[in-house]
């Protein structure tokens, strides 16, 4: 393979990765389930969290468990077609990531990233991602904010990533998916700290 048509297909697995994380998952499940629009329900946020309050447990984890798999595949993608480059997986990764975060289907405004940006962290840093997993459920108990629970399980993913001597690489991966995060939560951190931020609830479809 020529490196004109290598770096060809490279593109064209971002660009796929980039498409997958696209897909809006949760607006999707309110079409199918309900017939409505999932942003102009509960929070507004066209993520899992906001279709376990409108629609129910069963949709809200179907729609968890789709996003996590968009990151998975994205890397897997990657990993498939080049696995000799550690950046090109990074790469896909965070290409779904964004692809969720500012979907084309949706008019670039997606969800806040956290279900993929996992698919992408358990295929590239288990480890890490395994401990920022354990503070999200530990800080979502003690507080009930889903937002909470994913800054700081956001802040703890470098920490993590370089406390097991994670690769160079991937601890930059680790900071920049962390950013993405929180830069997508800063709305809900004015809320929190205007006493606004609801906390979360189950709530039995109507």
């Amino acid at each position: 393979m020529s490196p004109g048509i290598a770096w060809g297909v490279r593109l064209g697995v971002i660009l796929g990765a980039y498409l997958v994380g696209a897909l809006p998952t949760g607006y999707l499940m309110g079409q199918w389930l309900k017939g409505l629009d999932i942003r102009q329900h509960g929070s507004g946020n066209p993520g899992a969290a906001n279709v376990f309050r409108v629609l129910g447990k069963g949709p809200g984890a179907a729609t968890l468990a789709v996003d996590i798999g968009k990151g998975v595949v994205a890397v897997l993608l990657a990993q498939t077609g080049d696995g000799s480059s550690p950046w090109f997986p990074i790469l896909a990764g965070l290409a779904a990531i964004t692809g969720h975060n500012w979907t084309p289907f949706l008019g670039l405004r997606g969800g806040k990233g956290v279900a993929t940006s996992v698919g992408v962290c358990l295929t590239l840093l288990p480890i890490p991602c395994g401990v920022a997993l354990a503070v999200f459920v530990l800080t979502f108990c003690l507080t009930r904010y889903v937002s909470v629970g994913s800054v700081v399980a956001a802040t703890a993913l470098p920490l993590a990533a370089w406390g097991f001597g994670s690769p160079w690489a991937l601890r930059l991966f680790a900071v920049v998916a962390a950013g993405l995060v929180v830069g997508r939560h800063i709305p809900n951190l004015q809320r929190l700290r205007r006493g606004e931020e609801p906390r979360f609830q189950w709530r039995r479809p109507s």
